[in-house]
């Protein structure tokens, strides 16, 4: 009898064991399968805002102040740059960024300077801190649509807040030929983002 209840149990904890490891594979089949966020565009053609942008992959944040490019920087903020989940995982495997690729941009404005290089003192010393959000841009990667621009699409929601819901394409030489020609890795600047570049072949 003692016997019988001890194989009952063992099968009820093989079962037990069988359904989580099946359960977990469902899971992880589920996570890899999860639909990636493509581009939104309106009827006209321009591109709607990224949706929940912050919850994506953080790359970086380079940051050029006004301070330091004689009070002209052409963008006197941090640049927090995300890219889409999905794309970053084909990115991580194929090294290719694939069509529909959306990179988001978002500028912010460094706290108040204290000093002739427009550093501040904080607990932690003295340098650059993040203050106000500032608008942000995108970039999409689709080689039919943005053909003339080497297969990405500029976009610009503002460089202010709020950030406007929709944006129209900008033209190649507002954005695109400074990344055609100085980005590491097909128009990103991946040079400046370890997480991107990192393991990487060495090439455009």
């Amino acid at each position: 009898m003692r016997i019988r209840f001890s194989a009952v149990s063992a099968s009820i904890v093989g079962g037990a064991i069988v359904t989580a490891a099946f359960a977990q594979s469902l899971s992880s089949n589920n996570a890899q399968t999860k639909p990636r966020y493509l581009p939104e565009y309106t009827a006209s053609g321009d591109l709607v805002l990224p949706k929940n942008f912050h919850e994506w992959v953080y790359v970086g944040s380079p940051l050029t102040p006004n301070a330091l490019n004689g009070g002209k920087a052409g963008f006197p903020e941090y640049h927090n740059v995300y890219i889409e989940p999905g794309s970053y995982e084909i990115y991580k495997k194929t090294f290719t960024f694939p069509e529909g690729t959306i990179m988001f941009k978002e500028l912010q404005l460094t706290l108040p300077g204290q000093n002739p290089d427009g550093s501040r003192t904080e607990p932690s010393g003295r340098g650059y801190f993040p203050g106000p959000f500032n608008g942000g841009d995108a970039t999409v990667k689709d080689t039919k649509r943005y053909a003339d621009t080497g297969g990405w699409g500029y976009y610009d929601f503002n460089h202010h807040e709020p950030k406007a819901p929709t944006a129209k394409v900008r033209a190649k030489e507002e954005c695109a030929f400074c990344h055609m020609a100085s980005a590491k890795k097909d128009q990103v600047w991946t040079q400046f983002y370890p997480l991107l570049d990192i393991g990487m072949p060495d090439i455009k």
